[in-house]
Order: structure tokens, then sequence, then C-alpha cells
């Protein structure tokens, strides 16, 4: 099986990009990047789901420090962006071009990302980012869509099979302001 370095965002939106990439021959190196998520106490509950989930299944799994300044320092001037606008995009590369820099350290010659299982978020920015990072880096980015073929119905039906915690916004303070 091949390693390939999956960025994830939260255990929920993990489950299904884990299965996928199981049954496609890879083995999944889950990596926990997300500087914008706000505030401190939703990330590390966040951040433990995670690290429950993967250990429970046996995934390997890596964290990366928390410094919710470099998101902010990254998002500068966008702040007011409409969701899946330039601050998403913005977002994307910043937690994508670590994840790359990470698989790079580790001779892992792949990576994706979890983000495109959600319904919320714009698969073309996405793509067009991961791109970007795998021109800067070598690291071959996959174009993993886990929302298609019912990609976030699975992930939301494992994650309640597993009693996992269910977060009501993206991550960053301007997706709670666009939620309530």
């Amino acid at each position: 099986m091949k390693k390939i370095v999956l960025h994830a965002c939260c255990a929920p939106c993990a489950s299904y990009p884990i299965k996928k990439l199981i049954l496609d021959n890879f083995k999944p190196v889950v990596f926990f990047y997300n500087p914008n998520i706000f505030p401190l106490e939703e990330y590390e509950i966040r951040k433990n789901e995670l690290e429950l989930y993967c250990k429970k299944n046996k995934i390997d799994y890596f964290e990366e420090k928390y410094d919710i300044k470099e998101f902010y320092k990254a998002i500068k001037g966008f702040e007011n962006e409409p969701e899946k606008g330039k601050r998403c995009a913005i977002c994307f590369n910043l937690r994508l071009k670590k994840t790359a820099e990470f698989a790079q350290k580790n001779n892992i010659q792949y990576f994706t990302t979890t983000l495109s299982v959600s319904p919320h978020k714009d698969f073309k920015t996405i793509l067009e980012q991961g791109k970007i990072i795998q021109n800067q880096t070598g690291v071959e980015f996959l174009e993993y869509n886990f929302k298609k073929q019912d990609g976030f119905k699975i992930s939301r039906q494992i994650a309640k099979e597993n009693n996992m915690y269910f977060q009501q916004y993206c991550g960053c303070e301007f997706s709670i302001r666009k939620n309530n």
C-alpha cells in the first residue's frame, strides 16, 4: 500500500475519506493542521475527536501546532469575504501547503484533503489550491472529491455510529458569523 497524507479538518469529515483511501489501496496518514479553527476550545474538541478515531482504527495520526495568528496573518484584508470566497482559498492554501511539507519531510509522495467531503466547500477551489501546492512542493495532490457517491452522507452515518461530535460551523470565526 502506498502512503498518502490526508489533511483532516475533523473526525466526521475524515471518516469516509479514510475508508475510501484504504479501499483504493492507500495507507492514509492523517494530518491535523487547522489554525483557522476558533475558538481554542472548539479546536481542542475537534483535534481530540479525530485523534481518538484514528487510534481506534489504527490510523497513523500527526498534528501541527495550533497558531491562529498564522491564519489571521494569511487572510488579512479578506475577513469580510463571503464563504467560498478568496478567504477560503487562502485558508485552503495555508493548510494544504503545510500538509504537503509534512509529506515531503516524511518521504510520502501523495497528499489530499477531507475538505472536499463537505457540500459547503467548493471542490474547484480545493483542486486549484492543491495543484498550486503540488507545483511548489513536488508532492502529488490526488484529486479526491469525497462528496461524490454520497461521501458526505456516508461520513455522517459513520460519525453517528461512532458518536462523534458534530460541529455547527466550518471552523473560523467568520463561518460562525455566517451561521448565526
